[in-house]
C-alpha cells in the first residue's frame, strides 16, 4: 500500500511550486520594466556622455576621413571584420564609428574625437533582451516571457468577460484585495493593444534567434547568415585579397542625389580592405515602421540593389517592422512618450498579477509572508539596483561592471526583505475574501 503523502511534504511542495511562478513573474516584471526604460535608449546615451560632438548632418567627405582614420588606427592594432558609421539623426544627433574592438565618436570634419562611453545604456539593453546571460540562451528567455505575456493578457481577457464593460470601474477602497484587482484590470484593459504588440514582438524577436540557430544546425551547416538572407538580403561571396579602403562617401552621395527623401542613418562596412568588401547605407523611411532599408554598394560606390525590407514580400517587411514597433523608435518623441506611458501601466499589471496571485492564495489558506516579502522585494529592489548602477556609472566611470552591481543589488534587496519579514500569524491581519 502506497503511504500518504505527510503534509509537510505537500505544503513544501505547494512552497516551491509559488515560488517557481515568483521567479517567473519576476522575470516578466523587470523585462517590463527595463523595456520601458530602454525606449530612451538614444537619449540615455546623450545623458550618459554630454561632451560629445553633435551635428544636425555631417558631409560624405567627412564621412570618408572618419572611415580612412578608424581604418588607419585598426591597422596598427587588430584589424575588423566589419565597421559600422553611425550617422547623425534626430534623437541621436551624433556620427559614430565602431569596429570589432572600439567605438570613437567624430566631429563635423570627420576627426576622431573621443571613445564612446555609454556602457550603462548598453548594460540596459542588454539586461532587457538577455538578462545578462550569455546571448543565445538569454534571449530565449526573454522570448519565452513574450509568449507567456501574451497569453496573459489573452486568457485574461476570455476569463474576465466583463472586463471590458467594467473598463473604468474602480472599487479603489475595497477590501480583501479587490480595489488592487480592479487596478490591475483597468490597467490591462487600457494597455491592451499595446501589451500584445509588444509580447507579440518580443517573442518574435526572442525565439526567431533561436529558430535561426536551429535551422542553420539542421540545414545550412550552422550558417545564420544563410537563414536570414531570404529577409535581410545575401552576403557577397567574400575574397580577404587586400585591397584599398571603400569609397563610402561615394554611396552617400548617390543615396543623396537619388533617394533624397530617404535619411541614412548607418554606412556599414562588410569585410574592409579586402576585395571582397562592399558597403550598405541602412536608409530610413519616413511615415514607415521598417527599422531602415539596406542599400548595397561595391567597394567604388557604385549602387548593387536593395534588400527589400521597404518593397519587398511582406514578410520580409513585417520582420523588418518588429524592432520599431517593440521600441517605439517611430513617429519621434511623442511616440517615445506614449510607449513609456504604457509601458509602466503594463510593468504595474506585471507587479499587481503577482500580488493579486499571493492574496488569493492567502485567502485560500496559503499563509506565505515570506514569499509576499520576497515579492516585495522583487517590485522595490529592480527600480532601486537601476539605480545604484547608475549612480556607479556617475562615480567609477564608464568601466564600472555594471552587470554585476546590478545583480548584487538586486539579490542584496531581495534578501534584505526576505530577512526582515515576520512569520507569526499575528503580525498581519488576514485579509477576509471579498
Amino acid at each position: 500500500m502506497t503511504s500518504p503523502i505527510e503534509p509537510t511534504t505537500v505544503k513544501r511542495a505547494l512552497s516551491a511550486h509559488a515560488a517557481i511562478g515568483l521567479v517567473a513573474g519576476a522575470l516578466l516584471y523587470l523585462v517590463s520594466l527595463t523595456g520601458t526604460i530602454a525606449v530612451f535608449y538614444a537619449e540615455l546615451q546623450r545623458i550618459e556622455q554630454p561632451d560629445a560632438p553633435e551635428m544636425t548632418a555631417i558631409a560624405p567627405e567627412a564621412v570618408q576621413n572618419g572611415v580612412m582614420a578608424m581604418l588607419k588606427r585598426g591597422a596598427e592594432s587588430a584589424p575588423t571584420t566589419h565597421l559600422y558609421v553611425h550617422l547623425p539623426v534626430d534623437d541621436l544627433p551624433r556620427a559614430t564609428i565602431t569596429t570589432d574592438t572600439e567605438a570613437m565618436h567624430l566631429d563635423a570634419r570627420g576627426n576622431l574625437v573621443m571613445p564612446e562611453e555609454i556602457a550603462w545604456s548598453d548594460f540596459l539593453v542588454a539586461l532587457h533582451y538577455t538578462l545578462n546571460l550569455p546571448s543565445l540562451v538569454g534571449i530565449t528567455i526573454v522570448g519565452i516571457l513574450g509568449v507567456m505575456m501574451l497569453a496573459l493578457s489573452l486568457s485574461g481577457v476570455v476569463a474576465l468577460p466583463r472586463i471590458f464593460r467594467d473598463a473604468f470601474r474602480l472599487r479603489a477602497r475595497s477590501s480583501g484585495g479587490v480595489g488592487l484587482a480592479d487596478w490591475h484590470n483597468r490597467l490591462s484593459v487600457w494597455t491592451l493593444p499595446f501589451g500584445i504588440a509588444i509580447a507579440l514582438t518580443g517573442a518574435l524577436i526572442g525565439l526567431a534567434t533561436v529558430t535561426a540557430f536551429a535551422i542553420a544546425s539542421n540545414d545550412y551547416g550552422g550558417d545564420v547568415e544563410a537563414v536570414y538572407a531570404p529577409i535581410f538580403g545575401e552576403e557577397p561571396a567574400g575574397d580577404d585579397a587586400p585591397a584599398p579602403a571603400p569609397d563610402v562617401a561615394a554611396a552617400l552621395r548617390y543615396m543623396s542625389a537619388q533617394h533624397p527623401d530617404v535619411v541614412p542613418s548607418y554606412a556599414i562596412l562588410h569585410d574592409p580592405l579586402t576585395r571582397g568588401q562592399h558597403v550598405q547605407i541602412v536608409g530610413l523611411h519616413k511615415q514607415r515602421l521598417i527599422f531602415g532599408e539596406y542599400y548595397g554598394f561595391d567597394a567604388a560606390g557604385r549602387f548593387m540593389g536593395t534588400a527589400g525590407l521597404a518593397d519587398g514580400e511582406w514578410g520580409q517587411q513585417a520582420a523588418a517592422s518588429t524592432y520599431d514597433l517593440h521600441f517605439g523608435n517611430f513617429g519621434g518623441i511623442w511616440v517615445k512618450l506614449a510607449y513609456v506611458l504604457f509601458g509602466a501601466a503594463l510593468t504595474a499589471v506585471c507587479a499587481t498579477g503577482t500580488y493579486i496571485w499571493l492574496g488569493k492564495r492567502r485567502r485560500r489558506g496559503h499563509y506565505e509572508p515570506r514569499l509576499r516579502a520576497l515579492w516585495n522585494g522583487v517590485v522595490i529592489g529592480a527600480p532601486v539596483a537601476l539605480a545604484i548602477s547608475f549612480a556607479a556609472r556617475l562615480a567609477l566611470g564608464n568601466g564600472a561592471p555594471f552587470a554585476g552591481i546590478f545583480w548584487i543589488c538586486y539579490a542584496l534587496a531581495v534578501g534584505l526583505a526576505w530577512a526582515l519579514v515576520r512569520t507569526d500569524r499575528t503580525s498581519e491581519q488576514v485579509a477576509e475574501p471579498a
